[in-house]
């Protein structure tokens, strides 16, 4: 029951926004009372964290499962490139918004997620990337892969991208066009383009 409850709140919540969803909603959605649910989650900022740490784990998932199989840098970068674009799409923009304002635990799972694991993918894919010619000799991948960091950050700053403003998936696509273009080569572009129009087909 306690595996359905985080189901149940998941999709809920990817779907409406933390914020427009009650825990009275998670248990009309069960068929079930709300005191079960308060038989595992003392409140619903538990209940967000333990759906942040779902989250995290079925991304880390999909996603080492793309640099475990591609060929080479070009492609793990063109097929994670696309799951991230469906990972925005699917999910609301108030979802993000609403885990960093009002469920700091929540979101530092999330921080730590970015830190310890993207911030470590995108050291490996530049590193790879270099030694096979498609990403630029000179660039620092320390400093580049912050920047990488720091871009994803920039996505969820409603200070900066308002969400009533700017879609969020467009944004996201916007700061990694500006990213993969800085760092490419003239051959790595071409790779590039290639991957996207046969994931695209």
């Amino acid at each position: 029951m306690k595996e359905q409850v985080v189901n149940s709140a998941a999709e809920l919540f990817q779907k409406y926004g933390i914020r427009s969803v009650s825990m009275d909603d998670i248990a009309k959605a069960l068929s079930i009372s709300k005191k079960t649910i308060y038989q595992y989650f003392n409140d619903k900022n538990e209940l967000v964290k333990e759906v942040a740490g779902q989250i995290i784990s079925e991304k880390l998932g999909a996603y080492k499962e793309v640099a475990d199989s591609a060929s080479n840098a070009i492609e793990e970068l063109a097929v994670t490139a696309k799951l991230i674009r469906q990972h925005f799409m699917e999910m609301n923009p108030a979802l993000m918004y609403d885990v960093k304002k009002f469920h700091p635990e929540a979101w530092a799972l999330f921080a730590q997620h970015e830190k310890e694991v993207i911030y470590n993918a995108v050291v490996d894919n530049l590193n790879r990337g270099q030694q096979e010619g498609f990403f630029r000799k000179e660039i620092n991948v320390a400093i580049m892969a912050k920047i990488r960091f720091e871009q994803i950050h920039l996505t969820f700053d409603d200070c900066i991208f308002p969400k009533e403003e700017f879609n969020m998936t467009e944004v996201h696509v916007q700061l990694f066009n500006f990213f993969i273009h800085g760092v490419l080569t003239p051959n790595g572009l071409k790779e590039f383009n290639n991957y996207e129009n046969q994931i695209n087909e």
